[in-house]
């Protein structure tokens, strides 16, 4: 079952890199379906996901949750991918696919500032893509809001909002063990594909134009 993950403390480099990680840490409201859940643990092993069957949010309206994070540096600019599973993304029953990845991507000048004029864009994903808004997002502080919400009957995907959402511990990829990363690269996830992993990263950050 999804509660059997017990997921990471927060935990992201030293120095530099992970005070920009916290600085850019997004706010996420679930507008409806699932809430953020560990997708896998320290021994590699990962959730099974739910079947998308009776309530949209069923079996998976409570977890302490989990964002993971990882920064690249794309030309002369700096990409932070923020990302979040959920174990169904339902938007009404007998519709929608058994686990889902979202994420949203903060484009930012400087690598090493902290600052909310560092922000360049942010990128919700949508159905495989980046919706990238340069002046259309909100933030606390110098975190982006983003909501996690289905408008029927599409299936989820990540957005801009302007309410405050939740916050969860926060991992970064190369705080992972290798036995995390590797289950990340390896596990059939079905619909749903881990953005931020090798073989996705810098293809995402390609497609995350603005």
């Amino acid at each position: 079952s999804s509660d059997a993950v017990v997921g990471f403390a927060e935990t992201v480099p030293s120095g530099t890199v992970g005070t920009v990680y916290k600085a850019y840490k997004p706010f996420l409201k679930v507008v409806n379906g699932c809430v953020a859940f560990p997708a896998v643990d320290a021994s590699g092993n990962t959730g099974g996901g739910l079947s998308p069957t009776g309530s949209s949010n069923g079996g998976c309206s409570s977890s302490t949750g989990q964002v993971y994070v990882r920064g690249g540096q794309s030309g002369s600019n700096y990409a932070i991918m923020y990302s979040w599973y959920m174990p169904k993304d339902e938007p009404s029953t007998g519709i929608g696919h058994r686990h889902d990845w979202e994420g949203v991507i903060v484009w930012l000048s400087s690598a090493t500032a902290t600052t909310a004029d560092n922000i360049l864009a942010v990128c919700p994903s949508a159905h495989g893509g980046w919706d990238c808004s340069t002046d259309g997002y909100s933030l606390s502080g110098t975190s982006p809001l983003i909501k996690y919400e289905s408008i029927w009957p599409i299936d989820h995907s990540m957005g801009l909002t302007s309410t405050v959402g939740g916050s969860q511990p926060m991992i970064a990829w190369e705080s992972l063990p290798t036995a995390a990363q590797t289950a990340l690269e390896n596990t059939d996830f079905g619909a749903a594909n881990v953005p931020f992993i090798p073989a996705a990263f810098a293809s995402n950050l390609a497609k995350a134009t603005f």
